[in-house]
């Protein structure tokens, strides 16, 4: 079986479970703790990061190197187009999502935490599981550590990356209010990648993390709420319906022990 190094929250590991579900293919999550890290991940990979696949005696880092490995190997339900024209436009747009959404959806989602108590307060309650601890509950730098997002992460940038997600949002929304994928009439790695680094900015509906539900549709103040870009989180959400497959117990998880003192996300 199909082996998933990963972190729960991370974007990049969200990235390649949406692609293995759209696939059907089973696979196991291990999940790699912040605070114990991985050794283990290193030795098999030859780095700290996070996702990392491991296919019988092939392991395979990084979310975009995984997603074409899947393609090559399991070509049923292709997610990278082979028409030259939207192939191009699929890649460039995965690669903007990395960047863009990816990046500043961090920094925007630490901000909140940050700079809103009333965001803070309503994600961090007194009680939530280990996972949330360590994500939510830490102190800030320890949450930058395990976001990897040790940047300018003062008010100033708070602020550019959420004026640049407004503008990402608005022109997605245009996009998926004239065309089922973002893409053309078949879901690809575009969409996928997209829905993915999106979850920072709003979580999905339903349970397709290991995530308390109040945390369910829950997002950052001014870009999850915006009615503006509801159209873009209905679309996303109907993304999940249709292909990320639900928790409910059925996905093996497991802890990976005895790895080292930090983890870093791709």
């Amino acid at each position: 079986m199909l082996a998933l190094y990963q972190f729960e929250l991370s974007q990049f590991s969200e990235k390649v479970r949406l692609i293995l579900d759209y696939k059907g293919l089973e696979y196991k999550k291990i999940e790699v703790t912040p605070g114990i890290g991985q050794l283990d991940v290193y030795k098999m990979s030859g780095q700290r990061q996070v996702p990392v696949l491991k296919d019988g005696d092939t392991v395979i880092s990084d979310s975009t190197e995984i997603a074409f490995y899947l393609d090559r190997k399991y070509p049923e339900k292709p997610i990278i187009p082979t028409a030259p024209v939207q192939r191009a436009q699929c890649l460039i747009m995965e690669e903007w999502a990395d960047e863009s959404i990816g990046l500043k959806g961090r920094k925007a989602f630490i901000g909140a935490l940050n700079q809103n108590p009333n965001f803070r307060t309503s994600i961090v309650p007194k009680q939530v599981p280990d996972l949330f601890k360590n994500l939510l509950g830490a102190v800030p730098g320890d949450v930058l550590d395990f976001f990897g997002a040790g940047v300018g992460l003062g008010g100033d940038a708070v602020k550019e990356a959420q004026r640049g997600l407004k503008q990402d949002l608005e022109a997605l929304t245009l996009l998926v209010q004239q065309q089922p994928y973002l893409i053309g009439d078949q879901p690809t790695l575009a969409d996928f990648s997209v829905a993915a680094l999106s979850i920072l900015l709003k979580f999905p509906e339903g349970n397709y993390f290991e995530m308390p539900d109040y945390l369910k549709g829950k997002g950052i103040p001014g870009l999850g709420d915006n009615a503006e870009y509801a159209p873009f989180f209905e679309w996303r959400d109907r993304l999940y319906r249709d292909f990320r497959q639900e928790t409910g117990g059925n996905r093996e998880t497991k802890t990976e022990d005895g790895a080292p003192t930090t983890i870093e996300i791709d």
